[in-house]
């Protein structure tokens, strides 16, 4: 059955990218959620004034691999703690956030966020928001796919390859084949 996780982890490129290899992930789509202006933009949401966040919108089959499973991806590849930024990405367009589109999905990212903090997987507090899902607006055409398609562009080698490298060493049963 097919689900909805939309998640904010800094750049979405770097979030696409992973969840591009991820068995069971039918599409993952950049795009902007969480603030107040209609129709924002990459040059609007980069200003830091509309509220939106960068985020991916992947669409999975549960019956493949679980929201709890898609979550772990997520706190495995980016830096949970870090308030509005992933290492030299700042601003609230760069925070960590899932927005959640039931109920039963709130449970699941609370009660993860919990477990992890219980289990100090962490060495600083996980400053994620759980937040309702709102409207997703999709980003330009020229974020879409940008890993696959810009792999030697230099912020791709630096900042996106080593955290798809890293998804692939920890999740190895987790890639698509």
């Amino acid at each position: 059955m097919k689900e909805i996780a939309t998640l904010a982890g800094g750049c979405f490129w770097c979030l696409e990218a992973v969840y591009d290899e991820v068995a069971g992930v039918e599409s993952v789509e950049s795009g902007y959620m969480g603030g107040t202006v209609e129709r924002p933009d990459y040059h609007s949401v980069c200003s830091g004034l509309t509220g939106h966040a960068e985020v991916v919108q992947v669409t999975f089959d549960n019956e493949v691999i679980s929201y709890r499973d898609i979550l772990e991806i997520f706190f495995a590849i980016h830096d949970p703690t870090t308030l509005n930024r992933q290492g030299n990405d700042v601003g609230t367009q760069y925070r960590s956030a899932i927005f959640v589109h039931s109920a039963e999905q709130e449970v699941i990212a609370r009660g993860l966020i919990q477990e992890l903090t219980d289990a100090r997987a962490f060495d600083d507090p996980i400053v994620t928001e759980v937040t309702k899902a709102s409207r997703f607006w999709i980003a330009e055409d020229y974020h879409q796919e940008y890993f696959a398609r810009n792999p030697h562009q230099p912020y791709c080698m630096f900042v996106v390859n080593p955290k798809v490298a890293k998804f692939r060493a920890k999740f190895a049963a987790r890639r698509r084949t």
